[in-house]
């Protein structure tokens, strides 16, 4: 046997698989995956129940979506900027 026919996972796309492992751990916190399906309703059209199951198949490997849609999402769950809460923050202490 030469292995022809038998179904391989692609071996030749670590950092998106990194990316799935990272941002499924993500999603598993509570609201997150609503969050982020809301806010890319409101830039990116759509509906939020698109979105999310638009992120759930993302998520289960059913489709690969573009860098810029990988680059949004990473944007969305790192939040603010630390350079813009901390002089929101310091500026709302006082």
């Amino acid at each position: 046997m030469h292995g022809f026919g038998v179904f391989h996972p692609k071996t030749d796309r670590p950092y998106f698989d990194a990316w799935l492992r990272r941002t499924g751990r993500q999603f598993a916190v509570s609201g997150r995956l609503t969050q982020t399906a809301a806010a890319l309703s409101a830039t990116e059209g759509g509906t939020v129940e698109e979105w999310r199951s638009r992120l759930r198949t993302v998520l289960e490997g059913g489709e690969e979506p573009s860098l810029d849609l990988l680059v949004r999402i990473d944007t969305l769950l790192a939040g603010p900027s630390r350079k813009l809460c901390r002089d929101d923050c310091q500026g709302s202490l006082f």
